[in-house]
């Protein structure tokens, strides 16, 4: 369902064209769909007693107390805002105006607080909020770096479906190396190179022989899968405490920032390669829109004939878009085993490379947008361990397909109206 309205064009016309903005109500639809979903369960299985947030930890410097609420009583005082926010935005489609981003914010937290409230009602555990951020922020990062990655290549002009491999294929360099040098450091460069070497096989095949990109991109998260269940049963397995041990990076606590409640342990007592995440966000952003290789490498992704009239290389310049790409995307597979756990796992990412590919969407080929993506998808893969420690009155089975159903939800439901970059996944044939 879509509304339009005629607007008339800045130069006069001697026809009677008109240009037409059109704002979709796809937005409004979710945002009525979803508060609708959560009054219908609130209705239907209703739960008795307080839900109790825990604020902090033992051994915080300022901890805030800890907070007793009656479940029902928030989770319908949420529904009614979220309700409230559904109204809004069919206001603002009614004068042509698409809700703002934090007007879906918005609507994404009353929601999580009513469900939370929900689920916690009675329970004799606590919801620890600290750990919720904390965990969302760690399962987000092989998905950030993902993301940053797909955004890379796409912006250069190439589909890189290959993204699962590169995860993949860097946590198992990493964990050998790791092991064999005693140094996560080490690990985390072989975890680069393994992203980069899956980088040149997809550019070989995609833009110097125009295989088509999302054929190569499927073939090679085949082929790792294979190679690296083939030599963690007969190479890891049998020297597991010589090649599959690894030593893990410990957290570092940033000093006054550590200490904030709530946040500051969240955000600011991790790894060394989640700061990483923190600073590749602004780096990739700035890169891509602020300097000359990000105009030439946006160029090439939207019109790479105009690019090369005006000297620009088109094949060199997606290379290294590739081979950037893939260091990064290497970094989120070095996430699994020198930082998550301290060796490596058959197929470990578990389809982390396409939901990362879905933020990519999501983010409308955009790292900052991007990065806000994978944090929602790392939030939905931590909140099935937190529903489970309160014990939810949910599934077990809908609780582990849950940070996949809200990827499916958020680019089919929420993505809007986005466009790729003109020439993405098309090869190019120089005339």
């Amino acid at each position: 369902m879509s509304t339009a309205v005629e607007t008339p064009s800045s130069a006069p016309m001697s026809t009677d064209l008109r240009r037409v903005a059109v704002v979709s109500a796809k937005s409004a639809i979710a945002y009525t769909a979803v508060t609708a979903a959560m009054a219908l369960l609130l209705l239907l299985v209703p739960r008795d007693g307080d839900v109790r947030y825990r604020m902090g930890a033992e051994g915080d410097a300022v901890r805030l107390p800890d907070v007793a609420l009656p479940g029902m009583a928030v989770a319908w005082v949420c529904v009614a805002i979220a309700a409230l926010v559904s109204v809004a935005a069919w206001a603002l489609l009614r004068v042509q105006r698409k809700p703002s981003v934090w007007l879906g914010i918005l609507l994404g937290v009353v929601l999580l607080v009513a469900f939370l409230s929900w689920s916690g009602a009675g329970s004799q555990q606590d919801l620890p909020v600290t750990r919720l951020v904390g965990g969302a922020v760690l399962l987000s990062v092989p998905i950030l770096f993902g993301a940053l990655g797909g955004v890379i290549g796409e912006r250069a002009g190439v589909v890189n479906i290959a993204i699962e491999s590169q995860l993949l294929l860097g946590a198992f360099a990493a964990a050998i190396t790791g092991s064999l040098t005693d140094s996560p450091v080490a690990g985390l460069v072989a975890a680069i190179v393994a992203g980069m070497l899956v980088a040149v096989v997809l550019g070989v095949f995609t833009i110097t022989y125009k295989v088509d990109q999302v054929i190569v991109g499927v073939v090679l998260n085949v082929l790792v899968v294979g190679l690296t269940s083939f030599f963690y049963s007969e190479v890891l397995v049998p020297n597991a405490e010589r090649l599959n041990d690894t030593e893990r990076f410990k957290p570092i606590a940033i000093p006054v920032l550590s200490d904030v409640p709530i946040f500051g342990p969240a955000l600011f007592r991790q790894s060394l390669l989640v700061y990483l995440a923190y600073l590749a966000v602004p780096v990739v952003w700035f890169a891509l829109y602020r300097t000359r290789w990000g105009l030439r490498l946006r160029a090439v992704g939207e019109h790479p004939q105009a690019a090369d009239t005006v000297g620009i290389k088109v094949e060199l310049t997606r290379y290294r878009a590739l081979l950037i790409a893939g260091g990064v995307v290497g970094l989120g597979g070095a996430f699994y085993t020198v930082v998550s756990v301290s060796s490596f796992g058959k197929e470990m990412t578990a389809g982390a490379g396409f939901i990362a590919l879905a933020a990519v969407i999501f983010g409308k080929w955009d790292p900052v947008r991007a990065a806000m993506a994978a944090l929602l998808f790392g939030f939905a893969a931590n909140l099935k361990d937190m529903l489970s420690l309160v014990g939810a009155p949910v599934p077990s089975q809908f609780m582990l397909m849950l940070p996949y159903v809200v990827t499916l939800f958020a680019v089919a439901g929420l993505v809007g109206k986005s466009r790729a970059p003109a020439a993405d996944g098309e090869p190019y044939i120089k005339e």
